[in-house]
């Protein structure tokens, strides 16, 4: 669509945390990429992000980042209650767009943004940056090799103790059940459950049980869910933040053997089978979004497809939905 462009120039909109290192200086750092403005809602934050990253454009107004002739593209880093509110503005602009994960707090929302840039024909990515990483793309490797055969099932458990900001009832909007229905299960199991369709292929059916244990904050803090892959492969996966010890471990079952790795944590990934025995730590790069951003690059500029589209995270959307049981 743009390969004709020598560069594109990109806006965030929301400089927050996760753009400081994860995700920010990719754009900088990716060949035909330029970062060239920065909103925030607090002016002062955005004048010190972008004074800090050499941003030479700042503002408190996400109209002057999207309506701006000087910028090409936008990503959109807020949290997720107002990812529709933008992603629609960005379509109306004509604008290429990332959002940040989950692309929105439903089903619904994730389904009307992805509409508005398909009528446009407008790229869309979402940031499942996991679909990148060496670090998984090593696992899908042995997987299409068929290194553990048929594979028949996959198990993931999440756990982790209550943080101290939520044990001091102060505000998170991560558990705010308005921003987040699913809480922790938004942010992070989302990061899984895309990784697994990556991996794995798309999910025909699911289900599942959420709730609030805890009575911490408003959004739910347990969730347990089922489901089955196009292909016929099974998959369970239970997510609790209220648990005594942190655990996060996957294990793919195949016909000949096993595969065992972390969505989240810094941990080898390991397979044990017939064909092959081998526990491997690949290294995530300082800036977890730099292969996302790099293939953002190939698929504007070089028109080479990008693993994580606006239909691959629509997807993800719906079961999340269907195992918090809101649709």
């Amino acid at each position: 669509m743009m390969k004709n462009s020598k560069m594109l120039r990109w806006g965030i909109i929301g400089c927050g945390n996760v753009t400081e290192v994860k995700s920010g200086p990719a754009y900088n750092l990716t060949e035909g990429f330029k970062l060239a403005a920065v909103m925030r809602r607090n002016l002062d934050g955005a004048e010190d992000y972008a004074k800090r990253h050499r941003v030479p454009f700042f503002t408190n107004n996400a109209f002057e980042i999207i309506d701006n002739p000087e910028i090409d593209a936008v990503y959109i880093a807020t949290p997720p209650d107002t990812h529709k509110f933008y992603g629609l503005m960005v379509a109306q602009a004509g604008k290429p767009c990332c959002i940040e994960k989950p692309m929105a707090p439903s089903y619904a929302d994730s389904l009307e943004i992805f509409n508005a840039f398909k009528e446009k024909d407008l790229p869309l990515f979402i940031a499942y940056y996991r679909r990148s990483l060496p670090r998984f793309l090593k696992i899908k490797e042995w997987l299409d090799d068929g290194l553990i055969g048929k594979v028949r099932h996959i198990r993931w458990h999440k756990s982790r103790s209550a943080s101290p900001l939520d044990l001091s009832g102060k505000y998170n909007w991560r558990t705010d059940k308005d921003i987040a229905p699913g809480g922790y299960f938004d942010d992070l199991a989302s990061h899984g459950l895309d990784l697994f369709t990556f991996l794995l292929g798309d999910i025909e059916n699911a289900s599942g049980f959420a709730t609030n244990q805890q009575g911490l904050y408003s959004a739910f803090d347990a969730i347990s869910g089922s489901w089955i892959h196009k292909n016929g492969i099974t998959g369970e996966g239970s997510w609790i933040f209220g648990a005594q010890e942190g655990q996060d471990i996957v294990k793919i079952s195949g016909s000949k053997g096993v595969i065992h790795f972390s969505v989240l944590g810094e941990f080898p990934v390991e397979i044990d089978s017939d064909a092959k025995k081998e526990s491997l730590f690949i290294e995530h790069p300082k800036h977890l979004h730099q292969y996302h951003v790099a293939n953002m690059e190939k698929h504007l500029l070089e028109e080479i497809s990008h693993p994580s589209t606006g239909q691959t995270g629509l997807h993800t959307s719906w079961v999340m939905d269907k195992i918090l049981g809101t649709i």
